[in-house]
């Protein structure tokens, strides 16, 4: 039974080390997937189906940690198979990497102890010290190949090192220090005539030294986007064979350099607009010969940059979005009031509902239960961006992710505004602020529900009082009074009303120890150092969602 069951797993691990060798498509590793039975597994997790779909697409490439992975599976397969079989052995003590066995040793499997490589302490002394590895016993290379590798060693170790590889948390450490060394700064530069000893040249140039180190942090985080747009050619290849379709993929500016948080963020939202951008977007060949077009579609990944915002587009030049279709299925789902006459522009917009989809069957490919709404999240959610739709003249469509540049206030050190409401200081990050203005009591609005706009330059915001929310009414004055500060994030935006605003600076960012958010209404995104003084930073993101949703009802 042993000979049966070891028949049945050689195959597949021979598939297994085939993946090592060479450049395997996605139909290689998708086969050896399905057989291992990976290809079925129902996951209540869409980030991790997204997991599996990139290695059976090919965007995952296939390394030795993967190898191993998988072969150790079918040692698991082949143990169950044993234990079904009543021929189980009792637990090793240590078992090597499973490998291919060789022909003919079944047998001797079967009754031979495992083998167990000796310690280097206790090889035998009688070992001859120069002992020739397995295999390449009596084969010294010959003087000439010698004095050949001698050369080139040599001649390796006179070129410069160009680059290095850095582990994530040491540069993480290297950020930490930075912002300890920025706090000092701010303590000595705050300290008024205490620190009368130390020259106004010496804080200048302690300044530039620190501003010298950030600016070398933030640039050492820098990584090409050609680290995931290339394995998007393996990911495109394999949909295009799966679907039968042709393809001529075009990537653009994969040089720009991007935060390796954005870098990482980036990935699966690409993966999905490629997947329906080949699955909905182009035609068949014979339906793009028919309708006079070339039988080999054209789809294109292109990044650029224009001042502090990224953008990437994903275009392709296909039958373009189903303006009719889409409005049809958003009036079934009550998206749409009777009678409401919406532009194409609007109507392709609510693809990025949560759950909508158009797809009529499921596939593979579409209708999987990860719709374009996973994709806005993602965008909106980790990178503070927004994403685009349009049909383009001629046919086809393009989905434009726009993504600021400024690194997640999460992340340590980040430009803020140091605000006064009545006795509390709160810190807003700088990222999120469009302008500070004064206002006038004129441009007040009290509505019915007993919320309140204000008109800045024209344009109407909700008015969010700080000092309401902080539980401090005997403060709050006339709106003229203060200053108001608006935001935004994504598609919402506000304007929050202030006593004051003291300054602009740096300040390090850091979590709690404890559950404050538990503690306070007001939402909390950190702990923020700004030197002699400290103050809690506004979680943004959440006092929009959360303070306009009932303006909005």
């Amino acid at each position: 039974m042993r000979d049966h069951i070891r028949q049945c797993i050689a195959p597949l691990e021979e598939k297994i080390l085939e993946l090592e060798n060479g450049r395997p498509t996605g139909n290689d590793v998708s086969h050896v997937l399905e057989a291992l039975g990976l290809s079925h597994l129902k996951l209540a997790s869409t980030q991790v189906i997204s997991l599996l779909d990139m290695l059976a697409d090919g965007i995952t490439p296939v390394n030795e940690p993967i190898v191993t992975a998988l072969l150790r599976l079918c040692e698991a397969h082949k143990k169950f198979l044993y234990a079904l079989a009543g021929v189980l052995d009792q637990p090793r003590a240590a078992t090597a990497p499973p490998r291919l066995e060789a022909p003919g040793a079944a047998q001797a499997d079967d009754a031979a102890p495992p083998a167990t490589t000796p310690e280097p302490s206790i090889m035998p002394e009688t070992m001859p010290p120069t002992m020739p590895m397995a295999g390449q016993a009596g084969a010294e290379p010959p003087a000439e190949d010698a004095e050949k590798h001698a050369e080139k060693a040599l001649a390796a170790s006179k070129q410069s090192i160009t680059s290095i590889r850095v582990p994530t948390e040491r540069l993480d450490s290297l950020i930490e220090l930075v912002g300890k060394l920025m706090v000092t700064f701010a303590v000595l530069s705050q300290s008024g005539m205490r620190g009368a000893t130390l020259s106004a040249s010496t804080l200048a140039e302690l300044d530039t030294v620190i501003t010298g180190l950030q600016t070398q942090v933030d640039a050492i985080r820098l990584v090409p986007l050609k680290q995931i747009f290339l394995p998007m050619n393996r990911l495109v290849q394999s949909l295009s064979q799966k679907m039968q379709k042709k393809v001529r993929f075009t990537i653009t500016g994969d040089e720009l350099a991007l935060d390796k948080t954005i870098v990482e963020c980036l990935n699966e939202p690409l993966v999905h607009l490629l997947r329906n951008a080949l699955d909905h977007g182009l035609e068949t060949p014979e339906e793009r010969v028919a309708a006079g077009k070339d039988e080999t579609g054209a789809v294109n990944l292109t990044a650029f940059r224009k001042g502090d915002t990224a953008f990437v587009e994903v275009s392709d030049d296909g039958r373009g979005l189903n303006a009719g279709k889409i409005l049809k299925k958003a009036q079934e789902r009550g998206l749409v009031e009777p009678g409401q006459e919406l532009s194409e522009q609007e109507i392709i917009q609510f693809i990025l509902s949560s759950g909508f989809s158009t797809a009529e069957k499921v596939t593979d490919v579409s209708g999987r239960g990860v719709g374009m709404d996973a994709v806005a999240n993602a965008v909106r959610t980790a990178l503070s961006g927004d994403i685009a739709i349009e049909n383009l003249k001629g046919g086809g469509s393009r989905f434009t992710l726009s993504i600021p540049l400024s690194r997640s206030v999460n992340e340590g050190i980040v430009d803020a505004l140091v605000c006064r409401v009545g006795q509390e200081t709160l810190i807003v990050p700088s990222r999120d602020v469009l302008e500070i203005y004064a206002p006038q009591a004129e441009d007040l609005v009290a509505l019915p529900d007993g919320s309140e706009t204000v008109s800045v330059r024209g344009q109407i915001f909700h008015l969010l009082r700080l000092c309401r929310h902080l539980g401090l009414d005997d403060t709050c004055r006339g709106i003229e009074r203060g200053l108001i500060i608006t935001v935004r994030m994504g598609e919402l935006k506000a304007a929050i009303l202030v006593d004051e605003v003291l300054r602009q600076q740096q300040v390090v960012v850091t979590g709690f120890t404890v559950p404050v958010q538990e503690i306070y209404t007001l939402p909390i995104l950190g702990f923020g150092m700004m030197g002699e003084s400290d103050a809690l930073v506004l979680d943004i993101e959440k006092l929009l969602v959360e303070l306009t949703t009932p303006a909005q009802a």
